[in-house]
């Protein structure tokens, strides 16, 4: 638990770092075009500008009654406006509510429903759509970031400007306070509101730092926005790339390794599509020290080409971890390398050891909630069961979803008295002997068949190494415990159709070498697969089953 209350802020490290250096670069967006194309990253902000231009926001939007406490949607694209109003309202104590706008309509009204926001700060676009679709319909307060229309109230340059020369606006936040609600992506369901409070940020801080070697200096480019909001408290530059974040399967590759080498990038976050979008590129890395890949397993492939791309010396990490608990475990490249030739024969993905402090435990799987840890039916090394997590990262609720935060979290009861508590993660997973952890796949998409469960990642990664295939996802279909398992393939690219059941027939063959994948009953050919908004690469499994079930009926 930290103590210093105004230490208990992300944002607490800006006034700081400006006044040791106020002229170093903290973040660069893209700015211009040129005449090829390319973004000149124009837009520079350094530390003193971020922390004097946030005070002043901070400011501002006290004067439209946005204080401690107060929760607003945030719908602005990745831009210096987007960072410097989220530091303000850290500064301020208010409770920015994140929703990837990219989900479907129905799901975006009700998570902004959920979350009952007194204001709502959006671009033009975002503004005009919460009219027209009446999207938290009781803010009190709206704020357009951009060129303000008529229905859009006062803009962000007009916010900072009178509360410009306020002076310093951090907040005495104490770490039990709310610091943010951000949505999950909802590609499990409906996107779930994860109650982060000032403690998760600080401690997700220390945990980065530690896990990874992070030192002060470092130059970053998150292609996922959210985490450059980590890289001032790291005492990192930002260099915001030139893609859609919502996009990154979509991102050029030449425009990251123009950034990469203009700027000497040390560091790069990005999804599982994003990498493989620089694996096929094939170009070198030089100056990349450390890249780190979350959101879905990393392909084994893409791992192989990545080492190949970058020096020796530079690390590729793939931290395990959710927007609920993040990072719970991480491995290096190398060791996940190491570890291929299990993956590819049914033993599930290596995601490495625990991040201390967490404490990372198995549980036998139901899909009931647990209300106390004593009816826990804890497994030893090598049981395939629910992964659990506690740790100063784990989060401890979901907003206004009494019946989802039963049966994601369980209370702890410590031999000190103290209590805990405890995150299921709905993942499965074992620990080998050496202590490792390994992820065998979401439990929800476990296939139950009368002859016992079949994992995803269990099943997969031994058919995914087939040369013309792009990849597989198994899932069930009838009654849990009497379901049929499907394989869905999709084909590699440019593979002609009529080699489609060639391809088919391989994989059956295939099949018959691992007792659990040889029940597999059908196999059906799918086009593309559906994937989460938010990192391109989880694959919409329950959108695909009830593809399969129409797709068998129609063939019988």
């Amino acid at each position: 638990m930290v103590s210093d209350p105004i230490s208990c802020n992300i944002a607490g490290a800006l006034p700081r770092l400006a006044a040791e250096a106020p002229d170093r670069v903290a973040m660069r967006c893209p700015g211009r075009r040129g005449s090829d194309g390319f973004a000149r990253y124009d837009v520079v902000l350094t530390y003193g500008e971020l922390d004097r231009r946030s005070d002043a926001i901070a400011a501002g939007l006290a004067g439209q009654g946005i204080v401690r406490g107060s929760r607003v949607v945030v719908m602005v694209r990745p831009s210096p406006e987007f960072f410097l109003l989220m530091f303000a309202l850290f500064k301020a104590g208010a409770v920015p509510v994140l929703v990837d706008p990219g989900i479907d309509r129905r799901a975006l009204r009700q998570c902004l429903g959920e979350a009952e926001p007194e204001a709502f700060i959006g671009i033009p676009l975002a503004v005009l759509a919460r009219k027209l679709l009446r999207w938290a319909p009781g803010a009190r307060t709206v704020v357009t970031v951009g060129r303000r229309w008529f229905w859009g109230g006062p803009t962000l340059a007009v916010i900072e400007a009178a509360g410009a020369g306020a002076g310093p606006q951090l907040a005495d936040t104490a770490p039990d306070d709310v610091a943010a609600i951000l949505f999950t992506s909802g590609s499990t369901g409906v996107p779930k509101g994860v109650v982060y409070r000032h403690r998760h940020f600080v401690a997700q801080v220390e945990l980065l730092r530690d896990a990874f070697g992070i030192t002060p200096g470092g130059v970053d480019l998150p292609t996922f926005p959210p985490f450059a909001l980590f890289d001032p408290a790291l005492g990192l530059a930002s260099v915001i790339p030139d893609m859609d974040p919502t996009q990154p399967a979509k991102a050029d590759p030449r425009k990251l390794h123009a950034a990469i080498e203009k700027f000497g990038i040390d560091q790069l976050f990005g999804s599982p599509a994003l990498m493989r979008v620089l694996a096929d590129h094939g170009q070198p890395l030089p100056t990349l020290r450390r890249v780190t890949s979350a959101g879905a397993p990393v392909p084994a492939d893409v791992v192989a080409k990545m080492r190949e791309l970058l020096p020796a010396e530079a690390g590729f990490w793939t931290p395990y971890g959710a927007t609920e608990c993040l990072p719970v475990a991480v491995i290096e490249g190398r060791e996940l390398q190491a570890t291929r030739e299990a993956t590819e024969q049914g033993a599930g993905t290596c995601v490495g050891l625990p991040v201390p402090p967490n404490e990372v435990r198995i549980i036998a799987i139901t899909d009931d909630a647990i209300p106390d840890w004593s009816q826990v039916q804890e497994l030893g090394a090598e049981a395939i069961g629910e992964i659990t997590v506690a740790g100063p990262t784990a989060t401890d609720e979901y907003f206004r979803r009494p019946e989802a935060t039963a049966l994601a979290k369980i209370r702890e009861t410590l031999p000190d008295g103290s209590q805990r508590i405890v995150h299921r993660m709905g993942d499965l997973g074992r620990f080998d002997a050496q202590g490792r952890l390994w992820f065998c796949g979401r439990k929800s998409h476990r296939v139950r068949t009368a002859e016992g469960s079949l994992y995803t990642e269990q099943v997969e990664p031994v058919f995914n190494v087939h040369p013309e295939v792009a990849r597989t996802a198994l899932v069930g279909v009838g009654e849990p415990g009497r379901q049929q398992a499907v394989l869905c393939v999709e084909m590699a690219p440019h593979l002609p159709q009529y080699e489609h059941e060639r391809v088919l027939d391989e994989l059956r063959h295939m099949a018959n070498g691992f007792v659990h994948t040889a029940r597999i009953a059908h196999y059906l050919i799918h086009d593309g697969f559906p994937v989460d908004i938010r990192h391109n690469a989880k694959i919409g499994r329950e959108t695909l089953a009830a593809w399969a079930a129409k797709e068998m009926k129609w063939r019988h």
